[in-house]
């Protein structure tokens, strides 16, 4: 017991030494510049309204599943809505796991197998990693977006083949080259899973994504979907072909192992889909990325990219912070990213823009982000 303790002592001192210790904080009064809530759904009062007046057609509802979907926890409105979702990303078949960190395991863990490979983009998400891990699937990562490594990795890969990448990147904010890498996926006959996490929502007819902007949809094995992002609520799917879903249902151990979301919870996501495709919720949130871009002054290390999530590097964990903190008693959330959460050198500030983010708040931050930088 002496000697965990001690380790667990001496690992938090080091981060403590690195100004890379985590900690949790609560929720506070500042401006919104941090949060993926990037269509502010998560706070609409309209949508909340939607959710309770579809509530009140169901005044027997239960507050929790009770148990795995595959024992008592499964029912008929779970699986409407998820033919529901499938249909409106272009999809044959759809199924619901409790997040996105959950879907990432439970696809990358069961599908590959040994003597399989799968070949990953350096930056994909730790969810994705984690279930690499679990298959026992030989691992490549190729740079950053970059097509020509991707194919050099692709020429030494045996068995199936998987290619893991992200649509939008939530540490960049940079998109994926899907075209590309579709025809290179092709070529090789491999399979491409795509996280679309950061892009639903945002991009796309209705929000559909990515993919369905680029006109992949049928060049895709398989989709993450999560709903915790612009979407406002909680939960994630994956989307992909009917066999792909009974597989699922069959093999994968974060679906068959865990008790099911409750109701609530799958009525909020139904209710915000329904909301996305009332109308245009997308010209705003471009609008405002646009008019943040153009009020940076040059000069200031703002990668580029046309998403919600915008990105300036302020090299060092202690610099990152002491920006951060400044901004931060100027009364707008905006947060530092360390490393080792990315790699050392290219820390950073996050910012992150939504629709309830008004042009005079933009304006004030970008006023202050000029002066300070």
């Amino acid at each position: 017991m002496e000697e965990i303790n001690y380790f667990i002592s001496e690992s938090l001192e080091k981060r403590k030494l690195n100004h890379s210790l985590r900690s949790l904080k609560s929720e506070n009064s500042k401006i919104d510049f941090c949060s993926n809530d990037y269509l502010g759904f998560a706070r609409s009062e309209e949508l909340r309204q939607l959710f309770l007046s579809e509530l009140g057609k169901y005044p027997d509802f239960r507050l929790g599943s009770s148990g795995s979907r595959l024992l008592a926890g499964n029912d008929s409105f779970t699986e409407r809505l998820e033919e529901e979702i499938a249909d409106f990303h272009q999809s044959e078949a759809a199924l619901m796991y409790n997040s996105g960190y959950d879907a990432n395991i439970g696809l990358f863990s069961c599908l590959p197998q040994r003597g399989d490979t799968i070949i990953s983009d350096e930056y994909i998400h730790a969810s994705i990693i984690d279930g690499i891990r679990l298959s026992h699937a030989q691992r490549y990562v190729f740079r950053h977006n970059d097509i020509e490594n991707l194919e050099q990795k692709l020429r030494i890969a045996r068995g199936r083949i998987f290619i893991a990448v992200e649509s939008l990147y939530s540490m960049d904010g940079d998109e994926a080259p899907l075209q590309q890498i579709a025809d290179l996926a092709q070529k090789y006959k491999a399979a491409l899973i795509v996280d679309e996490a950061h892009a639903t929502g945002v991009f796309g007819e209705n929000g559909r994504g990515l993919i369905e902007e680029s006109g992949l949809s049928d060049k895709i094995f398989a989709r993450v979907i999560t709903f915790g992002k612009a979407l406002g609520t909680h939960g994630a799917v994956v989307l992909g072909s009917r066999q792909l879903r009974s597989y699922l249902i069959n093999f994968s151990r974060a679906f068959i192992y865990t008790t099911a979301a409750p109701f609530l919870s799958h009525l909020a996501v139904k209710a915000a889909y329904t909301y996305l495709k009332s109308r245009d919720h997308q010209s705003g949130i471009h609008q405002r990325i646009h008019y943040f871009r153009q009020l940076i002054k040059p000069g200031i290390r703002l990668l580029p990219g046309r998403s919600a999530i915008q990105i300036i590097i302020i090299p060092g964990n202690s610099r990152a912070t002491e920006k951060a903190e400044t901004i931060q008693l100027a009364g707008f959330d905006v947060r530092a990213i360390l490393s080792p959460s990315v790699a050392q050198g290219s820390e950073r500030l996050r910012i992150c823009l939504h629709n309830h983010n008004s042009m005079e708040e933009i304006k004030s931050l970008c006023e202050l982000l000029n002066r300070i930088l």
